[in-house]
């Protein structure tokens, strides 16, 4: 069980999605692939790309913006920002200060975190945390990703997976017994090699990267990081679930890392959901990375599906090896009375 001085929560999301949509039916202009082998592999049939000109912090700046308006909380009111990503602007200053500067957040602390698509849960792991030992009262989670300038659009085993996107959430306090019931987090350091983009950081320093060259751009092992990818979901939710002290049955939602239909259909048949309380966007967004779950939990309370007091597990893996679970009692009223 999560022990706390209070209860943390999420109070409000928010999302991002850049205008432009690739389909499948564009991918086959482009590369050897096809509809029919993209759908029956992964489930995707389109994904939103970036402009030219859109950064990472300009996504993730449009997310909380919409998260905050939400909530009614001001920016200057925000004690922390954590931007997770895998696609920063650059590698510094972090896209955190970027944002906390054009948010107008100048009370805020703010740094980037680094976990691949397991991002958002690393993220909110900490930021839950500095709530809920009483340090600060609201904080914003953001995963965002750029991940088409990472993309090399000529290995049809790559660039089919990946769209561009960001998701925010606002922390702050709640009711006792609601908000985050219980956190799991793991990496193993061993399969770093699997899920990799290798250029621009001291391993081949920038004046050494060869304009065109593999490292570039993403690689994956994709066999080997979708067995481990099946284990560690239900691994995680399996682990997440006995922290928290409740069962498979008192799940209301699950609300996955949007990677691969079939390793979402290996943790809905682990946990026994009705696929009405699985929430899916796949097939529109594609591999968002670190932004994945945020704005699928974004989605999932806009439409009405997810209510208060609604049971959720979030739960996701990625490059890192990485991967994090959450169960949460959700919760969007602030508990007013708890200073920090």
């Amino acid at each position: 069980m999560f022990k706390a001085v209070r209860s943390a929560g999420i109070l409000a999301t928010g999302r991002y999605l850049p205008e432009k949509v690739l389909t499948n039916a564009d991918l086959e202009k482009m590369v050897d692939t096809s509809d029919e082998w993209i759908v029956t592999r992964t489930g995707i049939k389109e994904r939103r790309i970036a402009r030219e000109d859109e950064t990472s912090s300009d996504m993730a700046v449009a997310a909380a913006r919409q998260a905050l308006d939400k909530a009614g909380i001001a920016p200057e009111e925000i004690d922390l920002i954590i931007v997770a990503t895998i696609t920063p602007d650059m590698f510094f200053p972090s896209t955190a200060c970027l944002v906390q500067e054009r948010l107008g957040a100048k009370r805020a602390a703010a740094f980037d975190l680094s976990a691949a698509c397991s991002g958002f849960l690393y993220g909110t792991s900490v930021a839950a945390q500095f709530i809920a030992n009483g340090l600060y009262r609201y904080a914003l989670v953001i995963g965002v990703e750029n991940l088409s300038k990472i993309v090399d659009w000529t290995d049809r085993n790559t660039c089919v997976l990946f769209g561009d996107g960001a998701g925010a959430a606002l922390l702050g306090p709640v009711e006792d017994g609601m908000g985050f019931l219980s956190f799991e987090l793991g990496a193993d350091g061993g399969g770093a090699e699997l899920l990799k983009l290798e250029a621009g950081g001291s391993r081949i320093p920038v004046p050494k990267v060869k304009p065109g060259s593999r490292e570039n751009y993403i690689y994956m092992a994709g066999s080997e990081v979708f067995k481990f990818a099946v284990r560690a979901m239900n691994t995680a939710s399996d682990q997440v679930l006995e922290k928290a002290g409740i069962t498979k049955k008192d799940v209301d939602f699950l609300v996955p890392h949007q990677a691969n239909l079939r390793i979402i259909d290996s943790a809905v048949k682990r946990l026994g959901l009705p696929y009405d309380k699985v929430v899916v966007n796949l097939n529109r967004y594609g591999n968002m990375s670190s932004a994945s779950i945020p704005v699928a939990l974004d989605e999932a309370v806009s439409e009405g599906r997810i209510k208060e007091g609604d049971t959720l597990v979030l739960v996701g893996f990625g490059g890192g090896l990485t991967w994090g679970a959450s169960v949460m009692k959700w919760c969007t009223t602030e508990k007013k009375e708890v200073q920090s």
